[in-house]
């Protein structure tokens, strides 16, 4: 039986999900929330609600993925669980992580073999979490996320209502990555295991912020969002925490050892995806 156990099944793993369930897989998705756990089940997904213990969905379970972020104690499924982690046996094990692990480059390259060295809190809890969890002593796989964009994730709302705003910082890149990139990304994982081995999940096309707002603003056919100086944005702590970092991060080892080719290669053709698609 083929059996994924999803802590934290978000967006990521959701998507992740779509793809295995038509495969004949059973995936178990954990939750605190009793209408999340509906939805799961809606979605063909058996839901399991935590606080509780994971022993008995670990022992069904031939692989194992965790979406869950740490937090300032650390990651909170190690905390509750990691004696009923380190004693399972699945012959796959990942862990969903950022590419603010390798803090900023001053738009520079990096890819899998580049020094961890985050210049967030955020980027610096998931580094000490991935060592966490390799410690487990699990066949462990690290899958380290560019932006994530998808159906209901997209700019394009904020681009109609008209509270988009193209953000300028000098130099400023980010990479990208469409929700359904990382659900094959992660299957061809499982497909072709590398216990050990980390990825970066990004599309091809490291861009500004503002060539993304004004090609959806193309798209739709409307005015380019106003231009708004970095120093002068009005940000949440987590959107600044973002313009701290900037990085063009490679994706070379999801091609040549996943044989994995991109669906949205830039946020070009994410966006018009999405759009055609009526969930942007």
């Amino acid at each position: 039986m083929k059996t994924l156990l999803s802590i934290g099944h978000g967006y990521s793993a959701q998507a992740l999900a779509r793809l295995l369930i038509p495969q004949g897989w059973t995936v178990i998705g954990t939750t605190r929330s009793a209408a999340r756990a509906e939805a799961f089940r809606a979605a063909g997904v058996e839901p399991l609600l935590l606080p509780g213990p994971l022993a008995p969905a670990l022992a069904r379970a031939s692989h194992v993925l965790t979406s869950v972020a740490p937090d300032a104690a650390g990651d909170p499924i190690l905390r509750d669980h990691a004696a009923e982690l380190a004693a399972a046996r699945p012959v796959w094990a990942g862990y969903l992580s950022t590419t603010a692990v390798y803090g900023d480059h001053q738009g520079g390259w990096v890819d899998e073999d580049t020094p961890l060295t985050p210049s967030t809190e955020r980027g610096a809890a998931r580094v000490r979490a991935e060592a966490d969890w390799a410690a487990l002593g699990l066949p462990l796989h690290i899958f380290r996320l560019a932006g994530i964009y998808g159906p209901g994730r997209g700019p394009f709302e904020k681009v109609r209502d008209g509270s988009a705003r193209r953000i300028i910082k000098p130099g400023q890149v980010f990479s990208r990555i469409h929700v359904e990139d990382i659900a094959q990304v992660v299957a061809a994982s499982i497909a072709h295991p590398h216990p050990g081995r980390a990825y970066n999940v990004c599309d091809d096309d490291p861009a500004p912020p503002e060539d993304v707002i004004g090609h959806a603003a193309e798209l739709l056919g409307l005015p380019l969002p106003p231009a708004v100086a970095y120093d002068q944005a009005e940000m949440t702590p987590m959107a600044r925490s973002f313009y701290a970092e900037s990085k063009r991060v490679r994706n070379d080892r999801i091609k040549s050892e996943l044989g994995v080719r991109l669906l949205y290669p830039t946020y070009r053709e994410g966006l018009a995806a999405l759009l055609a698609g009526g969930a942007g």
